[in-house]
């Protein structure tokens, strides 16, 4: 079994990398190890906040293999808002359902103001993998899709519930895990960490 620390204390998150890598990999989070250091979030881009977490996890974990992540909700109309504030958009200590309630707030006002739909955005994730506070790859994915003014479902976290990924009549709030697990863009950039994983890594 292949071991891999993720640099993360939601539990949601932790949860859909587990299902996206599968049975071959034993893999623990912050849950499990409270006492380390949560490092300032102060990148101005994803890459660069995942790049800390997983540098910072790292140190504190000697021999260890460390993913992190930092992904949030660009929408256009909004000049990539949230973007990297995603998870603070309402304010520091923001729930997710204070951060929907701000962007609804925020898309409504437009919408009233006769800003034209649909209102377009992504999901946007970078991932780092590290290693004794070294870097071993960034990478990244992402999903288009469009806003919604009310909440649909009440599955998946975060802003689930308010994006429709293209191709898609429903939410990520509607859809089966399975479907967003195959097209997310967490996904999506673990598709990759899993890809490097495979050709750097010897089979147990």
């Amino acid at each position: 079994m292949q071991k891999l620390f993720v640099a993360t204390g939601n539990r949601h998150k932790t949860d859909e990398i587990r299902a996206m890598l599968g049975a071959g990999w034993v893999i623990d989070d912050l849950s499990t190890h409270p006492h380390l250091p949560q490092p300032e979030e102060t990148g101005a881009t994803f890459a660069e906040n995942a790049a800390i977490k997983a540098l910072a996890a790292s140190r504190a974990l000697p021999g260890m293999l460390v993913l992190s992540d930092d992904s949030g909700l660009e929408v256009d109309v909004l000049g990539g808002a949230p973007g990297v504030k995603s998870a603070r958009y309402a304010g520091e200590g923001a729930s997710d359902a204070d951060n929907r309630k701000k962007l609804k707030g925020e898309l409504d006002r437009l919408s009233r103001q006769g800003v034209a739909q649909p209102f377009t955005g992504r999901f946007r994730c970078c991932m780092c993998l590290a290693k004794n506070d070294a870097s071993l790859g960034v990478f990244d994915g992402s999903v288009e899709g469009r806003l919604l003014l009310s909440e649909e479902g009440a599955g998946g976290f975060g802003y689930d519930p308010l994006f429709v990924p293209d191709g898609f009549k429903n939410s990520f709030g509607v859809l089966p895990a399975e479907t967003k697990n195959s097209l997310s863009h967490r996904a999506r950039a673990l598709a990759k960490v899993a890809a490097w994983l495979a050709s750097t890594m010897p089979a147990n």
